[in-house]
């Protein structure tokens, strides 16, 4: 019983030591969540007028662009998936790679290559494992992404895309880079502390979307004057356009891992709370049964001892 407990007493003191640790994951979670969300507040006005600007131009002009012409048969689509670079998130990466799986599911029942781009070690880890091709990866920025590294990203997605446009024989130019015909973004939305969604949307072609407060139905876009033409605005436009909305993608994730990580500590420093309770008990019921056993043998060795005496006076 002795060995028993002291098990029991080693266990109770890791357990605790272990809550300590979730516990304090569980208040730098809380905390940076906060500056997330106000990052994601920050870049919503941005990219909502962005967008305003780029629906006027697409709205007001016949011009063409590469980045909002629709291929007549695309072959190759590219993915970008946005994952984290650290677990102890709960489900986060992998319901977010879930999705991913289901839209390439998607392409390919289309009849398209599905070119895969990463961000975060535990996509990268996931497809790596699988001995899956990446086109290419980004690490090392999931929980406080800046708006370089969403250009960084924009920059090699539109890269590809414009050299599909010229694509015929589907194989890589001479730079490197796999020519696609659509891409296609998977991230997380952030909807509430309880709540975020992997979500898939597309990128290019672009489909010019508004931001999430939508305009009344009496409201009409501004007018511009473009200068020098309205050839060189979209040229200007559109990228920044991509990276904004990749960017804004980048913060919704980054709140919802966040979010995601304070649930998963909580509910790992209540477990550790149930387990510490746990082991005191059976703790205190090995004790219990150890002092038991002890007044038995002591009150069994007296009673001999009585007889043995009481047989030696006969």
């Amino acid at each position: 019983m002795a060995v028993s407990l002291r098990e029991y007493r080693a266990r109770i003191k890791s357990t605790e030591s272990m809550k300590k640790i979730t516990r304090a994951m569980e208040l730098i979670a809380a905390s940076r969540i906060v500056k997330a969300q106000a990052r994601a507040r920050q870049a919503a006005p941005y990219a909502r007028e962005l967008t305003r600007a780029v629906s006027a131009v697409a709205t007001y002009t016949n011009v063409k662009h590469p980045l909002t012409t629709e291929p007549e048969n695309p072959r190759r689509a590219a993915v970008l998936v946005v994952t984290s670079d650290r677990g102890l998130a709960g489900a986060y990466s992998s319901s977010v790679l879930k999705e991913a799986e289901r839209l390439n599911e998607r392409l390919r029942g289309e009849g398209k290559e599905v070119v895969t781009y990463i961000t975060g070690r535990k996509g990268e880890a996931y497809y790596k494992f699988r001995n899956r091709d990446v086109a290419d990866s980004w690490t090392g920025f999931s929980d406080q992404p800046s708006y370089d590294d969403a250009k960084q990203v924009g920059q090699a997605l539109i890269q590809a895309f414009v050299h599909g446009i010229d694509d015929e024989d589907g194989r890589p130019g001479e730079d490197g880079v796999l020519g696609v015909q659509e891409v296609h973004l998977v991230f997380t939305q952030f909807k509430s502390m309880l709540v975020q969604e992997p979500q898939a949307v597309r990128l290019l072609p672009l489909e010019v979307v508004e931001g999430e407060e939508k305009p009344s139905a009496d409201e009409v876009l501004p007018l511009y004057e473009f200068e020098p033409s309205a050839e060189a605005v979209l040229d200007a436009l559109l990228p920044r356009y991509v990276e904004s909305r990749i960017f804004f993608a980048l913060l919704q994730a980054s709140a919802s891992e966040l979010a995601a990580r304070q649930k998963a500590m909580k509910s790992a420093t209540d477990n550790a709370d149930e387990l510490i309770k746990k082991f005191t008990r059976i703790a205190n019921q090995a004790r219990q049964a150890g002092i038991t056993q002890e007044i038995s043998e002591i009150v069994g060795g007296v009673n001999a001892l009585a007889d043995a005496n009481a047989g030696s006076e006969l």
